[in-house]
Order: C-alpha cells, then structure tokens, then sequence
C-alpha cells in the first residue's frame, strides 16, 4: 500500500473516532466537535448557543489536528480545504443528519435543524495534500484571554466562619 493510501487511512480512522478536532483557520486553533461522514469532517456553528467558527470561510483552507480519544495526544495532522454548504441542499440534509445525532445537550431540541438553517454555518472540511503523522514539537500556545477566572484571594472572614461551623465534640 503507498503512503497516500495509509495517510488517508489514518486521517479517516483517527477523526472518526476522535471527539474533537483542532482547527485552525486564520488566527488561533479552536477546538471543534464534529462528525465523519463522506470522506470529510463537518461542523456546525457560528450562531446562538453553538461553536465559533472563526477564520474558517468557503473556499479557504485550514489545518487540522487529531488528538487520541483515550489518551489525548496528536495522532495526525492535515490539511483541509473549508466549503460552507447551502441550508436544505442534499448534502447540508445528509450532513445535518449526522450532526444532529452527536450534539449534547442542544437548547431547542426538535427544532435544532432549522435554527441550523436559519442561524449558523455547517462546514466541511475535506482533506487535501500531506498528512503529517505525530508532530514532536509540543505546539503549546497561551490560553486566549477571557474574563472568567477561578483564582481570588480568600475572604478574611472565611477562617472564622469555618471554625464556627464545626460541632464541638464532647
């Protein structure tokens, strides 16, 4: 079997079996859930309550980077080429089909393909070119910035009103 057959393999059998994929477009790499099907990867976002999918456009290109489902490590990179599908085509109907069967806990439930239709973008990432197979370096970047935090000092009143909880034992 030549290389191209075995890199097209394991991008096939990796991204079917992994949650979640790395993209990156133009900027920073997101993390995106998404489905195998047709020989491509499809996503779903860009509307109220689903995934951003920034600096991915029709007729662009992105990198795709597949991590291990029960060990988390990168398997397998590619490229991809970035095609939006119209809404109630055949292949948006065949693509939704199988999205909607790995959203979690959508808001609208029954009416979630028609806010897909209305509201967001439905992508497919279709392989193109080289594959490259466990890349050494760590490609560690810095969190994005974001409000939210966990770390404040403790309240100075803390310490007493924990004391003053606990029973007395006698």
């Amino acid at each position: 079997m030549n290389d191209a057959l075995l890199g097209q393999a394991l991008v096939e059998e990796a991204t079917k079996k992994s949650g979640l994929i790395w993209v990156r477009g133009t900027g920073h790499a997101r993390a995106l859930w998404h489905v195998w099907h047709d020989g491509a990867a499809y996503v779903v976002g860009d509307g109220p309550g689903e995934q951003p999918l920034p600096g991915l456009t029709d007729g662009s290109t992105a990198e795709v980077t597949v991590r291990s489902k029960d060990k988390g490590g990168r398997l397998v990179a590619w490229k991809a080429v970035v095609s939006e599908l119209a809404p109630d085509t055949e292949a948006w109907q065949a693509a939704v089909a199988e999205l909607k069967g790995k959203r979690l806990n959508a808001p609208d439930g029954e009416r979630m393909t028609e806010r897909w239709a209305s509201e967001c973008r439905v992508l497919r990432l279709e392989p193109c070119g080289s594959t490259t197979e466990h890349p050494h370096d760590s490609l560690a970047a810095a969190p994005l910035p974001t409000p939210a935090t966990t770390r404040h000092p403790i309240p100075a009143a803390l310490p007493r009103l924990l004391r003053r909880g606990r029973k007395k034992s006698g």
